[in-house]
């Protein structure tokens, strides 16, 4: 990709919704460079593909936007997984791949880590407000990028002391897939992601000598089996590609809903107002915040045979690119689209969080931690504001939309 692409590319991740619109304004698909995809952003035709995994494989989901360099790549390779995840399989293995971790999702599971959530959130809230200068924090990394990692990792089992690191991993595997970088940034990026992948690693060996009851001991059995005694080199290979796709999944979403949801409050004075006056719009409002700028913008797929879609003919192997985000901006489903609108009348769901098979697993828990979060900041916090004369940066990728930094004061 050479320097003028990646500076489109950029501007397009920092702001695609004027893309999706002009997408959803053409007749057919618009093929997008950038992306090396055809774009997939009405509502109707993004249902449609989601229905029809048999035709739009998933296999191309995680495809980097930018390519590692050769010597990035090589360090990769002395790391683990590697494996198949299941946001990249389909039909039965996709369905054995998922099994275990909607069952570590469970409204159980979700229902029994929430006072631990509730215990952290209010937490990192008391510290911030305790250590906050004048009345002022950063959200995103005081908090935002806090309590997702480490509720996650508490259903998963981690030592809470692995946990930072562990994010830090997430996010470095996200830059190098996501970002154009220079060669010494990538191996740099490299070298942290296979830290972290021989962490997961020792944190496998470990939890299959001793098991717990937890996601991690879950995801264990479902690749050893239940009464296998010995762990392959294989096996690890595949429960560490489980924990790599789960960590970035379960805590880089929530991180950056998070952040959109509270900077659209913020921006509009009267809906927050209206959310501390009356907390019972809560959900309403995370679900407007989840619609009206989407953590994860979209996903790859690929077609399996020759296929016709909103009339543009695609043969055999063409990248797609669904956008999640444009079809929520589609006033065929969603009137008014470009508003943020937390009293929007309930009715057309929105596609947040996917559809049909692959259905985000962790949805519920994403939304009880904004709730908990909504709750804490409006009782609390209710004269909270966005610092005056910040420019306001959203981060660079279609994987996790949010904003980099989020100066607030109270």
């Amino acid at each position: 990709m050479d320097a003028e692409l990646h500076d489109r590319l950029d501007e397009l991740q920092r702001d695609p919704y004027p893309l999706y619109a002009r997408a959803r304004s053409a007749e057919g698909l618009t093929y997008v460079p950038e992306l090396d995809s055809w774009l997939v952003a009405r509502d109707a035709d993004v249902r449609e593909v989601l229905r029809r995994p048999e035709d739009f494989s998933s296999a191309n989901a995680l495809r980097p936007d930018v390519m590692p360099a050769p010597a990035a790549l090589a360090v990769l390779g002395g790391g683990f997984g590697g494996r198949p995840v299941v946001v990249t399989a389909d039909g039965a293995l996709h369905q054995e791949l998922r099994a275990p971790i909607v069952r570590g999702l469970s409204p159980a599971r979700v229902g029994a880590v929430l006072p631990y959530a509730a215990e952290r959130a209010a937490a990192l809230v008391d510290d911030f407000v305790k250590k906050g200068q004048g009345g002022r924090v950063e959200l995103m990394s005081a908090y935002a990028g806090r309590l997702p990692g480490e509720v996650i990792g508490r259903l998963v089992g981690f030592d809470p002391d692995d946990v930072p690191a562990l994010v830090h991993g997430g996010r470095r595997a996200e830059q190098l897939l996501f970002r154009p970088m220079a060669e010494a940034e990538q191996i740099a990026a490299a070298e942290d992601v296979v830290a972290t992948a021989h962490l997961l690693d020792a944190f496998v060996r470990a939890r299959h000598a001793d098991p717990r009851e937890d996601l991690g001991t879950e995801l264990i059995v479902s690749v050893v089996g239940p009464d296998a005694a010995e762990l392959t080199l294989d096996h690890r290979h595949q429960v560490v590609a489980h924990l790599q796709n789960l960590l970035i999944a379960g805590h880089l979403t929530t991180t950056a809903l998070i952040g959109t949801t509270v900077l659209h409050l913020l921006r509009d004075r009267r809906q927050w107002e209206l959310l501390c006056a009356e907390p019972e719009r809560i959900p309403a409002a995370i679900e407007e915040a989840a619609r009206h700028d989407t953590a994860l913008q979209g996903f790859r797929r690929v077609t399996t045979r020759p296929v016709t879609l909103a009339g543009t003919e695609l043969p055999a192997g063409t990248p797609v690119f669904l956008a999640f985000a444009g079809a929520n901006r589609d006033a065929s489903r969603h009137p008014r689209p470009d508003e943020f609108d937390i009293a929007r009348p309930a009715g057309s769901r929105h596609l947040s969080f996917g559809l049909g098979a692959h259905t985000c697993p962790g949805s519920q828990l994403a939304r009880e931690q904004l709730r908990l979060t909504l709750e804490l900041l409006t009782s609390r916090l209710p004269g909270l504001r966005l610092a005056e004369g910040q420019r306001i940066t959203m981060r660079p990728t279609l994987i996790h939309r949010s904003p980099e930094r989020l100066e607030l004061l109270w």
